[in-house]
């Protein structure tokens, strides 16, 4: 693999209201550890990410870019595995971003896959 592989480029995040309200609609619902995954299938291309936080998982806009840094590099780190996979994951309320909170969720991003 190169690195470039291990970018997450615009091809890899999903951006329309459409998609996020797809998945929110016919997408296969998972909880873990208080955060929510919905998921759907493509026929191919890469897996890609949504990310739904609001002010009530952190009132401090800086907390909840840090809190979507961690989803970010956790869905990069495991995207090779996850297949043509469309992903979107809501945190839970009072989610404290750091390393702990990345681990965590390479750990579930891997279950996906499976």
């Amino acid at each position: 693999m190169t690195r470039a592989d291990f970018r997450l480029g615009t091809e890899k995040r999903l951006a329309r209201k459409a998609d996020f309200e797809r998945l929110l609609r016919e997408g296969a619902r998972r909880s873990k550890s208080g955060y929510l995954f919905y998921m759907a299938a493509r026929a191919e291309g890469p897996a890609r990410l949504g990310i739904l936080i609001s002010r009530r998982h952190a009132a401090k806009a800086t907390m909840r870019n840090r809190i979507k840094r961690c989803i970010r590099e956790a869905f990069r780190l495991e995207q090779s595995r996850l297949g043509a996979l469309d992903v979107l994951v809501r945190p839970p309320y009072g989610a404290q971003p750091g390393a702990a909170m990345q681990e965590q969720l390479r750990g579930m991003f891997a279950s996906l896959a499976r």
